[in-house]
């Protein structure tokens, strides 16, 4: 049987080290999503939040909610979409046409539909889905800095130009897309069908970092902490300490786990 809505288990977000939370989740109806705020390498436009990437978390959460209360048997691009559309219409009145300094963010959406779930991935945040057979899949997108490489680690300023460059091509033919005021975004995501789902885990990056560092090994791990408030807790602080003893400044750490719930 497939169909339902979700229903909320785990959910988990720390702060990081530097900035104010960026991050934020939710879900509504059949629809669920980690947002990801991009930690901005431009000038800022000076948003009505703590900084622009926490701005635009908070208001493309609730964006969302609202797009994910109208579907109707909706695909997840379609439910992105309608909320990225949203967001350019608020983006007009607060920053004209300005897109280059307008904020972004990495996202994870998981959709159910009628025979399964959708999951759709924008930039470097994670899902994994554990299904009704019992298998497990592990959905992404591309690491926001992969384009930059290492080679250049030892010349920081032109390591901090190429990031810049990066940023002001994102979401054009060919760069890195992510969630910010353009539409088209939801149809250049990385998305996924699958079969009916028991459960699921969406994780921004810092989370993830659990999986990259070793505290947990791989996507099954990480869903079987993310199962238990106490064990997703016990996780992060893990996480936590192990950035404290490695010098490693910690990026915010997000979770959402959700069961779904029979039609």
């Amino acid at each position: 049987m497939a169909g339902g809505t979700w229903k909320h288990s785990v959910r988990i977000s720390t702060e990081g080290d530097g900035h104010v939370q960026e991050d934020t989740c939710g879900y509504a109806g059949a629809t669920a999503w980690v947002i990801d705020g991009a930690s901005p390498l431009l000038p800022q436009l000076g948003l009505p939040g703590p900084s622009d990437p926490a701005w635009y978390a908070r208001n493309l959460d609730l964006l969302l909610t609202d797009a994910a209360g109208a579907a109707v048997a909706a695909s997840a691009p379609r439910v992105l979409a309608e909320a990225l559309t949203g967001m350019d219409r608020l983006a007009r009145t607060l920053a004209g046409e300005e897109r280059i300094r307008f904020p972004s963010a990495a996202l994870c959406l998981a959709q159910l539909t009628g025979d399964g779930v959708e999951i759709l991935a924008l930039a470097d945040c994670h899902a994994v889905a554990e299904l009704e057979d019992g298998s497990l899949v592990h959905v992404t997108h591309e690491p926001a800095d992969i384009r930059i490489g290492t080679e250049h680690s030892a010349d920081p300023e032109r390591e901090r130009k190429l990031r810049v460059l990066d940023r002001e091509l994102r979401n054009t033919p060919g760069r890195l897309w992510v969630a910010r005021r353009e539409a088209e975004a939801a149809y250049q995501a990385r998305t996924v069908r699958l079969g009916p789902v028991r459960r699921i885990v969406l994780a921004s990056d810092g989370a993830w970092r659990a999986v990259e560092l070793g505290i947990v090994q791989g996507p099954d791990a990480f869903l079987q902490a993310a199962q238990s408030a106490v064990a997703a807790q016990e996780l992060l602080l893990a996480l936590r300490t192990l950035q404290a003893e490695l010098g490693e400044s910690a990026d915010d750490a997000t979770l959402l786990t959700l069961e779904r719930t029979a039609p």
